[in-house]
């Protein structure tokens, strides 16, 4: 296994644990176990999914496909609660640029 598919899965966890806490406090500690699990392991699965990726670009190009992968990773989310979590979604888009910038700055 890479260490870009490594350092990827592990920034996604540990947003997805952001992304957990940011469910509850808007839902005001309402949401379910198998809500906030989908959640999380949609981060952990974006964070392999752009680990996948080659880092051999420059960082403009980088941020933007994190943002293109970010975004359809959370789409597959999104829809499954009926589009009703739209800053889930677009948080996503920001993770998927945080998970890139994490990778290009650890990953040489």
């Amino acid at each position: 296994m890479s260490k870009r598919l490594v350092i990827g899965l592990i920034t996604g966890a540990i947003l997805g644990i952001f992304c957990i806490i940011g469910a509850q406090v808007r839902s005001d500690f309402t949401q379910t176990g198998s809500y906030l699990f989908s959640f999380w392991y949609n981060r952990v699965l974006m964070g392999l999914v752009i680990g996948l990726f080659s880092s051999n670009y420059k960082l403009r190009f980088l941020l933007l496909r994190g943002a293109i992968v970010g975004a359809l990773v959370s789409l597959a989310f999104y829809s499954a609660t009926g589009f009703s979590d739209l800053i889930g979604f677009l948080a996503g888009i920001v993770y998927g640029v945080i998970i890139e910038f994490v990778l290009y700055k650890l990953v040489k």
